[in-house]
């Protein structure tokens, strides 16, 4: 006895649902959380002191007089920025630049970026900051005076890190705080990078379930998304043909065919 068209789209319509079942699910937490947060906790705003800001008494030397100190230990090629800042009350040049070296095995230029503090009232160069000296600035920036739990100095971070594709070295300061919130200090550069804590750590994961990318995350033009995105679509239409031909009225037409 052959199969009918019922029976064959019936069948089809739940695998899929069986197969896209589990990952709508996912989307549907995800947005569910996505859209009842309040970004603000995710990203730790409530958290954050204000930088302080530098005395429009301070005497400074020019930029130019830190580009020749640099100039004297490394080669410049490129000048990324140059910017004020402020390290645990004092004003620093942070200057981000670029230098070509050349590679003898091929003859080519390989790009190497270098960061450099620079004492602002002298233009004396600094060395990167200490364990104790990234502790202070973490302090100075988390609202509050939660005692330090944990201090880890990262060299290197995967996809799934969260503090993935951000400024290396990097110190990660741990406070004892009910969010668990953890920041980060880039030491070449002298300043606060990312505030993270339990309710960003529950989004980017429900973010990742949302994006389907389970190596770097972020990357919402990904194979796999796109393939369930068109079994979904697949499942949907199939719904509607299911709806279709168990209607009387659409038993009717078939039999009439």
């Amino acid at each position: 006895m052959a199969k009918s068209k019922h029976y064959y789209i019936r069948k089809t319509h739940r695998w899929l649902g069986v197969i896209l079942g589990i990952q709508f699910m996912m989307w549907a937490i995800g947005g569910l959380y996505f859209s009842w947060s309040n970004m603000g906790e995710v990203h730790g705003d409530f958290q954050k002191k204000n930088a302080p800001l530098l005395s429009s008494d301070i005497s400074l030397v020019s930029p130019t007089v830190v580009l020749d100190t640099i100039k004297k230990v490394h080669s410049i090629d490129s000048v990324v920025s140059i910017q004020l800042i402020e390290i645990l009350g004092k004003p620093f040049y942070q200057v981000r630049c670029i230098s070509a070296i050349h590679n003898e095995s091929n003859h080519e230029h390989d790009i190497q970026a270098m960061n450099h503090l620079a004492n602002a009232e002298t233009g004396k160069l600094r060395g990167s900051l200490t364990k104790e000296e990234a502790v202070e600035v973490a302090k100075m920036r988390f609202n509050g005076e939660p005692k330090v739990k944990s201090v880890e100095y990262l060299t290197g971070t995967n996809g799934h890190h969260e503090y993935r594709e951000s400024p290396l070295p990097a110190y990660a300061i741990t406070f004892e705080h009910p969010s668990k919130t953890t920041v980060y200090v880039a030491s070449e550069l002298g300043t606060v990078q990312k505030f993270r804590n339990n309710k960003w750590r529950i989004f980017d994961f429900l973010w990742m379930m949302h994006t389907m990318d389970y190596e770097s995350r972020d990357h919402i033009g990904n194979w796999l998304l796109r393939a369930f995105s068109i079994f979904g679509l697949v499942t949907v239409l199939s719904g509607f043909a299911l709806f279709f031909v168990s209607a009387k009225w659409g038993k009717k037409g078939l039999r009439n065919r």
